[in-house]
């Protein structure tokens, strides 16, 4: 099945299996998941500060041709995109 075929809750749980924002230098440990560059999430609720930004490096971010920066202050790709 490729990504067209699968549900909004399906690439969510997608998104957070590959997610690696736990591991950013901007990450605050308040419960959230991550994923916020996924339009369900959305920004964090928690983060309020640039400390560095691994976006890029995510398999996310290649995987679902992402090309924004800083999605947990910033909002989701849709969100920064304008869409």
């Amino acid at each position: 099945m490729d990504q067209t075929e699968l549900s909004m809750e399906e690439k969510k749980q997608m998104v957070l299996s590959m997610c690696i924002c736990k591991t950013c230098p901007s990450w605050k440990e308040c419960g959230e998941a991550g994923g916020f560059c996924f339009p369900l999430i959305g920004k964090s609720r928690c983060i309020d500060e640039e400390k560095g930004c691994i976006c890029g490096g995510c398999p996310v971010y290649t995987e679902m041709g992402l090309s924004h920066i800083y999605y947990c202050l910033l909002g989701s790709e849709k969100e920064q995109s304008g869409v």
